[in-house]
């Protein structure tokens, strides 16, 4: 009998197949966990990174996404980024368009907060708070998520 995790990672990557170009190279969580510490950008909406979101993250959104907000605290095009949102895909767009804004080494995390939380990593809620909360975005999309609480309403999360 397969896990819950294993299926989950077999869903995301399926997920991943059918809706990413790998425009942007992905960086695995294990990999993540191992490289020196590289600005690591949140593209999801403001109410999931509320709930949770990886150690340090800096918010910079999805559909409000501002190029310049980003250009005036990365000057150096050659810092290491790496982008997530919750499995990956909103996460390639923006990879793209750092990419195309000039930044050189823009890497997308693959399966996002979810895969991130599922191999037991931690997620906070704010600088210094743990949390198990993940915004699933929906509940279709919270089928990948196999570990941790999801929160489909910010009115659940702790």
């Amino acid at each position: 009998m397969l896990s819950a995790t294993v299926l989950g990672q077999k869903k995301i990557a399926r997920t991943l197949k059918q809706l990413n170009s790998e425009s942007v190279p992905y960086i695995y969580v294990n990999e993540l966990n191992q490289t020196t510490t590289p600005i690591l950008l949140d593209t999801r909406k403001q109410e999931e990174y509320t709930v949770s979101h990886l150690k340090d993250a800096i918010w910079v959104g999805y559909k409000s996404f501002e190029e310049d907000s980003v250009t005036a605290k990365i000057t150096d095009k050659n810092t290491p980024i790496v982008v997530y949102c919750s499995i990956g895909v909103r996460s390639e767009d923006i990879g793209e368009k750092l990419l195309k804004a000039g930044y050189t080494n823009v890497k997308n995390l693959y399966g996002g907060i979810f895969e991130w939380k599922n191999q037991g990593n931690s997620v906070y809620k704010n600088p210094v708070t743990e949390t198990d909360s993940v915004h699933t975005f929906n509940r279709q999309w919270g089928k990948l998520l196999n570990q941790g609480v999801k929160v489909y309403d910010t009115k659940q999360s702790n």
